[in-house]
């Protein structure tokens, strides 16, 4: 491997431009991380792979995959979830680093497959559940594990979102499960499932147990104008339709291997609220609360304590702060991916595994599967 780590990006719209955000970025503020040259830029459309090329500090661009996952050091996978498996897979099987975007799979079979390839593989390979390296919640793991809380009895966790209440809001590929697998169920569901399962885990044990709902409140979508598959194509009228093949929201209950229980919900339908993610753990003896939307603060209630207080989590010892700011200037979602990107590109620069990993995003697959089989099914499912 040569001085610096050559990377290999597939996606250069939202996530593409969050994650070449946090690339550059990393020299500024996280010196010790490795040195990255952000290499090929992949995509289909090779006009608009071009223009992002140059705007997100690209030197090349590529509109096959399979061109580039056996030449660079690092393959990032960015693309809509039916395209995670196939290339992620190849670069693995070359040697080549994957880092690839929740959920690992629109199929379990698929992931099932990329963990497989994983195992397999000496090179690394790493899951892009970003919500793990916010401040607030490694400090959370902090004293959840340090039994703080005591013996957990409650996991409570909601991701709301509400971008597509209009009926009329366009089709996308989101909306099509060929594409993405699921709806709010993998989009937000896996997110708020891997932080249940990254906070409660080593004390809780495995959710072993659960019963899902899933529900569809708009059958079908106007088609946008230009690319029907582009998230960020304009709307315009049209009345040419397409239909919408994902759940809107869901709902779950479950169970842990220790006891402790927990409900889950996500809704791209919920009126008002933008990106609200958020997650509540009460033990035996404190409790705790966050939100996305307020991510610099940690609600902790501590045994003998009448009610919560509100940590702002921003001190030079908390995780992460001392590459930033002083205390109290707090820090942004877009920061989460610069700390996940040094931590992955950390671990391939070393030679070891990342977590969370293909075998922790093939875990929350499995969840995300039992939740369809149970609304499919109408009853409790042994996972």
């Amino acid at each position: 491997m040569s001085e610096s780590l050559s990377v290999g990006v597939l996606g250069y719209r939202f996530m593409g431009r969050a994650h070449a955000n946090a690339l550059a970025r990393l020299p500024m503020f996280f010196p010790e991380a490795p040195a990255v040259e952000r290499s090929v830029l992949i995509g289909r459309d090779e006009e608009a792979v071009a223009e992002a090329t140059d705007q997100l500090g690209f030197s090349e661009y590529s509109t096959d995959w399979e061109d580039v996952v056996g030449d660079v050091d690092v393959f990032y996978n960015l693309g809509p979830n039916n395209v995670h498996a196939d290339p992620s897979i190849a670069a693995l099987e070359a040697g080549t680093s994957v880092f690839c975007e929740k959920p690992l799979a629109h199929t379990l079979e698929d992931a099932e497959r990329m963990r497989d390839a994983a195992r397999d593989s000496d090179a690394t390979a790493g899951i892009a559940f970003n919500y793990r390296f916010i401040p607030a919640i490694r400090y959370a793991k902090e004293l959840i594990d340090s039994g703080e809380l005591g013996e957990i009895h409650h996991v409570r966790g909601t991701y709301l979102q509400d971008w597509l209440v209009d009926p009329e809001a366009p089709w996308s590929w989101r909306n099509d499960e060929e594409v993405a697998g699921s709806g709010a169920l993998g989009d937000l569901g896996a997110h708020t499932i891997d932080l249940a399962r990254f906070l409660v885990g080593d004390r809780a044990g495995e959710i072993d147990r659960l019963s899902g709902h899933l529900k569809t409140f708009v059958d079908e979508r106007p088609v946008p104008g230009g690319d029907e598959g582009s998230l960020e194509s304009g709307g315009g009228s049209s009345t040419e339709t397409r239909e919408v093949t994902v759940d809107d929201a869901y709902t779950a209950q479950a169970s842990f291997e220790e006891g402790a229980i927990a409900t889950f919900e996500a809704s791209r339908f919920a009126n008002g609220r933008k990106n609200d993610h958020s997650i509540e753990i009460e033990g035996s003896k404190g409790s705790l609360k966050f939100s996305l939307e307020r991510l610099n603060e940690l609600e902790v209630l501590r045994e003998g304590s009448r009610g919560y207080e509100t940590v702002l989590v921003t001190d030079p010892d908390d995780p992460y702060i001392d590459h930033w700011w002083p205390p109290g200037h707090v820090i942004g979602w877009e920061h989460t991916f610069v700390h996940e990107n040094y931590e992955f590109l950390s671990a391939v620069a070393e030679g070891e595994e990342h977590t969370p990993s293909f075998e922790d995003g093939y875990r929350v697959q499995e969840l995300l599967d039992a939740i369809e089989r149970s609304d499919s099914e109408g009853e409790w499912v042994d996972v």
